[in-house]
C-alpha cells in the first residue's frame, strides 16, 4: 500500500529530475502552482491530503514519466531494489487450483517469471489479464501482483478464486463470516454476493502495470 509520505515523496523526487520546483512541476503539468504545495498536504486539523489521480497522470504525462518509472521512485523511498521474480499466470489458467495451496500460494509447475520491486517478504504473484471482459479497468495484458495473505478492505480490488474455479476481478463491499459482497469488473459491473464456501481464497491486487 502507497503511503501519504511516499507519494508526495515521489512527486518531489519527479520535481527534482527535471529541474523543478514543487510549484514549476505544478504549473507545467497544467495545474495551479500552488497544487503540490507542502502547506497544501495536510488539512488545518492534521488529516493527510491526497493528490489526485488526475493531477498525478498530468505530472506524469507532462514530464514524459512512465507510471513505471514513477513507482520506482517510490520503491527507491522505501530503500527496495528491483529486480525480484514472482511466479506469473495468466487470468485463463488462474483458475486451475491445482496450481496453488490452500491458501493461494503458487506451487507446482505450469508458472512463468516476471519482475517486480519487492522486499521478499511478501508472498505474492502475479495475473496476466487475458480478453477484455475486465475493461476499463484493467485491459487485456496489464499484469496484476495481488497478495494472497494481505488483509482486505473495503474498496480493496481484489481477485477472487472459486471453488468453482472461476476467477473473478472485483472490488471488495463487504465481507462477512458467510458471504463475500463484490463488485465485479466484469461484464455489467454489477454487484454480487458469494456465500463464503463458494471462494477458495481471496487476494489483494498490490499493483498494476496500467
Amino acid at each position: 500500500m502507497l503511503t501519504h509520505d511516499e507519494i508526495w515523496g515521489a512527486i518531489d523526487a519527479i520535481a527534482a529530475r527535471n529541474g523543478l520546483s514543487a510549484s514549476g512541476l505544478a504549473k507545467k503539468a497544467g495545474l495551479d502552482p500552488t497544487t503540490f504545495n507542502k502547506s497544501k498536504r495536510v488539512t488545518a486539523d492534521g488529516r493527510h491530503r491526497w493528490p489526485s489521480t488526475e493531477s498525478v497522470a498530468k505530472v506524469l504525462d507532462a514530464t514524459g514519466t512512465e507510471l513505471e518509472t514513477f513507482m520506482s521512485v517510490v520503491f527507491d523511498l522505501r530503500g527496495v531494489r528491483p529486480g525480484r521474480s514472482i511466479p506469473l499466470i495468466g487470468l485463463d489458467e488462474a483458475g486451475d487450483l491445482s496450481l496453488f495451496d490452500r491458501d493461494g500460494t503458487p506451487v507446482g509447475r505450469g508458472w512463468n517469471e516476471v519482475s517486480f520491486p519487492g522486499t521478499g517478504e511478501e508472498r505474492v504473484y502475479a495475473i496476466e489479464v487475458t480478453g477484455a471482459a475486465s475493461a476499463p479497468m484493467f485491459r487485456e495484458g496489464d499484469i496484476l501482483v495481488a497478495a494472497p495473505k494481505a488483509n482486505i478492505r473495503r474498496g480493496d480490488r481484489i481477485v477472487v478464486h472459486c471453488r468453482s474455479g472461476e476467477v473473478i476481478l472485483a472490488e471488495l463491499k463487504r465481507r462477512t463470516a458467510r458471504t463475500l459482497e463484490i463488485r465485479s469488473f466484469e461484464g455489467d459491473g454489477s454487484d454480487r454476493v458469494l456465500d463464503s464456501g463458494e471462494v477458495a481464497w481471496v487476494s489483494r491486487v498490490l499493483w498494476a502495470s496500467q
